[in-house]
């Protein structure tokens, strides 16, 4: 190959090459990758308490407030529950503005009409979640939730140990963040804000 030749082979090459680079940022900017609902974006589906089935489809529209734990929990879900309802207050939200979701982790016990007493006693505009074993598997491994019994399942007092996060769901179905159990009520604030701003 001739100098000549190859000089324009080389610009040819650097070319084609500009051409890719504008191409890929402009589809970049202009079509930004689909984020998966929920955390990991993992399907799964339970029965709901304010009536037929909740799947991960059902993230999309308002920003949600999503809490794991169960019926039985002596401290942080009874704890958690009155926080995520006072902070929706103070905010002078309504439910249509911020869902607050509670999925249980202990199919053996809690049953739907259980769950739905539970809820409803700190708002009833909470939604419940229930499922059976493999299901409460489903929804725990698309938000990477963790739990486990703490003692004899015999034991029909048994505790179990959970994930204590709040996760921040925004209403396009992506996941925004968490809120821990132990933190300040003005840093979750600051965090709702965030997650309600359209």
């Amino acid at each position: 190959m001739s100098p000549q030749s190859l000089r324009n082979f080389r610009i040819v090459l650097w070319t084609l090459v500009a051409i890719v680079a504008v191409g890929a940022t402009a589809m970049y900017l202009f079509k930004p990758p689909a984020r998966p609902l929920g955390v990991s974006g993992q399907s799964f589906a339970m029965a709901a308490t304010t009536g037929g089935q909740f799947t991960q489809k059902d993230l999309l529209g308002e920003p949600s407030l999503v809490f794991f734990g169960y019926t039985f929990c002596p401290d942080v879900c009874p704890t958690t529950l009155a926080e995520t309802t006072a902070w929706r207050q103070e905010l002078g939200l309504k439910p249509d503005d911020l869902r607050i979701i509670f999925a249980t982790i202990d199919p053996s016990r809690d049953t739907l009409p259980i769950v739905k007493s539970y809820v409803e006693g700190f708002d009833p505009s909470i939604i419940g979640l229930v499922g059976d074993q493999q299901q409460t598997d489903d929804i725990k491994a698309a938000f990477g939730a963790y739990s486990e019994i703490n003692g004899a399942t015999d034991d029909p007092y048994y505790l179990v140990d959970h994930t204590a996060l709040i996760y921040m769901i925004e209403a396009d179905g992506s996941f925004a963040g968490t809120i821990a159990y132990d933190e300040a009520s003005d840093v979750a604030l600051a965090k709702i804000k965030r997650l309600i701003q359209p």
